[in-house]
């Protein structure tokens, strides 16, 4: 089986059982007995026995080899022995202890990139890639409505002043006063001003009138005429 398909196989596998922390490892340069590695977490003895059963029985069907499995027994580390890929099932605890990823880690191989389909319906379903320099790669642009905006008609000088000045007129025109209010009306400026100023000015000392003076007596003699 092409190793592409298979290590796309064992991660499916993993997943299917929500294994934790996925890893894969290329080993081409450090061992020539087999290609990838891969590890992954499990929770409980439990869940790592149906992790490696899942990986099992996903190969198998797919027409690939099975060649061994240990660590079935305690379920704390349970090795699955593909020929051409090893998965390492492990609980966290054990694989803190041993760090494989330390040993085999040197070229990691992206779960993306290990993920590409290797089946005949999946490289169907794909999409197939146009070279951008073909015409037919080439997206045609999306026509887009062009709205064009017609410039506003401009207002000769003249009708501007003659706006502007009914305006003015129109504000110096006082409101029309409706019937039965008293209007307060305000002296002009050039009084208020001089009755200030009238205030202002000291008042002049008037001079009192004096008493009337008593009227001369004039005292009438009454002469007597002399008998003669």
């Amino acid at each position: 089986m092409d190793i592409k398909k298979l290590q796309t196989l064992v991660v499916d596998a993993l997943e299917d059982v929500k294994a934790q922390d996925i890893v894969l490892f290329d080993t081409t340069h450090l061992t020539s007995l087999f290609d990838r590695i891969a590890i992954a977490s499990g929770t409980s003895n439990r869940q790592t026995k149906a992790l490696a059963a899942s990986v099992r029985d996903k190969v198998k069907e797919a027409g690939g080899n099975v060649y061994g499995m240990e660590g079935e027994d305690t379920g704390e580390w349970v090795l699955v022995d593909l020929g051409d890929m090893i998965v390492h099932i492990m609980q966290a605890p054990i694989r803190a202890y041993y760090r494989l990823e330390e040993i085999w880690g040197d070229k990691p191989v992206k779960l993306g990139a290990a993920k590409r389909k290797g089946t005949k319906e999946a490289e169907e379903a794909e999409p197939k890639k146009i070279s951008s320099h073909l015409a037919a790669g080439k997206k045609a642009a999306a026509a887009e409505a062009v709205v064009e905006k017609k410039p506003a008609a401009r207002k000769p000088a003249a009708a501007k002043t003659t706006a502007t000045a009914a305006t003015k007129k129109a504000a110096a025109k006082p409101a029309a006063v409706p019937a039965g209010k008293k209007i307060k009306v305000g002296a002009p400026k050039t009084t208020v001003a001089a009755i200030k100023a009238l205030k202002a000015s000291p008042k002049p000392r008037t001079a009192k009138p004096k008493a009337e003076e008593a009227p001369a007596k004039t005292v009438i003699k009454r002469i007597k005429k002399s008998e003669e």
